[in-house]
């Protein structure tokens, strides 16, 4: 397929800048309204699309089973899709506070560097981007603090903006990590940061922009779809008899990269690294085998699980790096269902969800989404899809 087959237009005010939230008031004891303001990461709107019978539903339906205008399917209505012995899979990276903001020796001039990966943990060297990267050259000192103590020599260029750190932190690699991340912030994609009118991340992203079921540390940006799940939601899944699943893929900002090429074919993604662990195995393959339904919970999972997959369909253990770029058409080897966000246009992860759901289905959600007003992105709304 095409870059501009996955061109639409996306209005500014749909593209979510916060987590999903509500307002509440209430009357105190002493007779004021008060009014407070909370996250709710489980009440995002969802709409599920049905693969095979083609349909599209968003909003609850009365004791007819007639769609009730108006009255929107939020996210803990994913529940009623699933039962006793189906299996979801989610992806339980962690994200570091990869966003710095440190200063030039000499100079001043304000820097902002973006930690990649660490490369070797005795050195203390860091892949990372800057920004503006014209001003960092090799051998610059940058500062991190009003201290000083935390200080970075640029030893290596390695991209346009990409830089090889060497941070002079003497002292044991733990403390020079909590040091490190203390100065940090949630690195929230650039197109939030750019949007929100302080250009920075909150104090609350630090929670909001990862899984609650977050583990191994590694990525760089969050698992979208995740970021959903509340640990009440997934009390009541594991009541219902719902089984979980964990796989890890440390999300990198290779997502987000513009695509430069009209033929798909031709486009390269950043590899990012995985590991699927013998308990996963054991859960997903027998779930499929006994005919239950495989959730994937984000595009981020099922790059994993098509990765791992075997020719038989079951899920194999795997420890490695995946540059696999799905794309529509693919035979899709595992998961019968996903769940995805709402994508940026020309996105590698629009073209994802187009090819688990169909092409022209998903295009005309999207259609849909626009619509009605669903909010795209880290912090955007829902699409489950099931094959049914």
């Amino acid at each position: 397929m095409k870059l501009s087959q996955f061109k639409f237009k996306l209005p500014e005010e749909l593209i979510a800048l916060y987590p999903h939230s509500i307002e509440r008031e209430y009357v105190n004891a002493d007779g004021k309204l008060v009014k407070f303001h909370a996250t709710r990461r489980d009440e995002c709107r969802l709409m599920v699309l049905h693969r095979k019978s083609q349909t599209i539903d968003m909003f609850h339906k009365d004791a007819k089973g007639k769609p009730i205008k108006g009255d929107y399917l939020d996210f803990r209505n994913v529940l009623d899709y699933f039962d006793d012995g189906d299996t979801f899979i989610f992806n339980d990276t962690k994200v570091f506070p990869a966003r710095l903001y440190g200063t030039k020796e000499k100079t001043d001039a304000k820097i902002e560097v973006f930690l990649l990966r660490e490369l070797n943990e005795e050195m203390r060297l860091w892949d990372v981007l800057v920004e503006p990267a014209r001003k960092i050259r090799i051998g610059n000192k940058l500062f991190f603090d009003q201290s000083g103590t935390m200080v970075a020599e640029v030893i290596d260029n390695t991209t346009s903006r990409g830089r090889t750190l060497r941070f002079l932190y003497d002292c044991p690699h733990d403390e020079f990590k909590r040091e490190l991340f203390a100065l940090g912030e949630a690195p929230l994609p650039r197109y939030i940061i750019d949007r929100r009118e302080n250009h920075h991340a909150t104090e609350e992203d630090f929670t909001e922009f990862q899984c609650i079921f977050a583990k191994n540390e590694g990525a760089v940006t969050a698992p979208a779809s995740g970021l959903h799940f509340s640990r009440e939601l997934m009390k009541r899944m594991e009541i219902k008899g719902i089984n979980f699943a964990y796989i890890t893929l440390h999300c990198g900002l290779g997502v987000f990269h513009d695509i430069e090429v009209e033929d798909l074919t031709k486009h390269k993604m950043d590899s990012e690294q995985m590991f699927v662990e013998a308990d996963a195995c054991k859960k997903v393959n027998k779930s499929k085998t006994e005919g239950h339904h495989v959730c994937a919970v984000g595009t981020s999972v099922v790059k994993a699980t098509e990765t791992a997959v075997g020719t038989d369909g079951l899920l194999k253990e795997y420890e490695g790096w995946t540059q696999k770029f799905i794309f529509p058409p693919y035979d899709f080897g595992l998961a019968d269902s996903m769940i995805a966000n709402f994508y940026h246009p020309q996105s590698t992860l629009l073209m994802e969800t187009a090819a688990f759901g169909g092409y022209d289905l998903v295009m005309e959600a999207y259609n849909m989404a626009v619509k009605n007003g669903y909010k795209f992105g880290c912090y955007g709304d829902a699409l489950l899809i099931l094959d049914d």
